[in-house]
């Protein structure tokens, strides 16, 4: 990424050009990146191609100030931090679904940053609510975050960590509220590695993302604020809801531009054979 281009990115989501890659600057930029880059599925619903290079992520992300799903917004700001001096690595995941079952291989893209001030952090702006801010990667213990209590633990591990965690090496399996989330490799990854997994999740009929659309961003508050089809829904700190339902094509662009800066020609609409 050029300089140029970090620059860009970063008057995108609001932050000031870091002096080092610390530990506090990584706080800051992770948090304003939830705040400012929604977590949304338009482009499958759009016709539009998912595209896992970097100069197609920055047009996309920067450029036209749009958002995406975890391999283009953990991808993106990836590249992001390792422009800023952070030492970065891409680690592959598989999501829990229903009845603990875990997702398709490459199902999922997280970080692991390590900052200049001896910091090792989990960092994820691609999981839509999750944390809000990075997570110590090598603590066992509980993580106190706004957005719930964490623990990362090894793989196949009591949930609460009572036990199993004490190996060094193998997968990790992230919990939030004592309910799994997803399980990490452990072992480096490229972008392009993640190509099976996007085009699967934006293709597949028994992909989440194929059945349904969101766009999703954290509020200043705290909160957050959801776009699914043509429901807006805003969530308060605590946790309370308050939805409403706009009738035309009209009200869902504008709420599409006013609440998550996003132009659009079209309302996308779930194709067909897909819901």
């Amino acid at each position: 990424m050029k300089p140029a281009q970090a620059d860009a990115y970063l008057r995108r989501i609001g932050a000031a050009h870091p002096a080092w890659p610390t530990a506090d600057v990584l706080r800051e930029l992770q948090l304003r990146h939830l705040m400012t880059v929604p977590f949304e599925n338009l482009s499958i619903h759009l016709g539009e191609e998912i595209v896992l290079e970097e100069e197609w992520l920055l047009d996309k992300l920067v450029g036209s100030r749009r958002g995406g799903f975890c391999y283009e917004l953990n991808g993106a700001f990836g590249m992001l931090l390792g422009a800023l001096g952070f030492d970065v690595t891409l680690l592959a995941a598989r999501v829990y679904g229903e009845e603990g079952r875990l997702g398709v291989p490459f199902d999922h893209l997280a970080l692991r940053v390590r900052t200049v001030d001896g910091g090792d952090w989990l960092v994820d702006v691609g999981f839509g609510a999750n944390s809000h801010y990075p997570l110590a990667y090598g603590e066992r213990g509980e993580q106190t975050d706004p957005g719930g209590t964490f623990r990362v633990i090894v793989a196949g591990a009591d949930p609460a960590g009572v036990r199993g965690n004490d190996r060094r090496f193998g997968d990790l399996d992230v919990v939030r509220d004592g309910r799994s989330q997803y399980r990490l490799e452990t072992r480096p990854r490229v972008l392009g590695d993640c190509l099976a997994g996007a085009w699967w999740h934006s293709t597949s009929p028994a992909s989440h993302f194929t059945q349904s659309l969101v766009c999703s961003r954290l509020t200043e508050d705290g909160g957050r604020i959801t776009l699914s089809g043509r429901t807006l829904t805003v969530t308060d700190p605590d946790g309370g809801k308050e939805g409403s339902d706009l009738a035309t094509d009209e009200e869902v662009l504008k709420a599409y531009r006013e609440r998550f800066g996003i132009e659009l020609e079209r309302v996308p609409v779930v194709r067909k054979g897909q819901s």
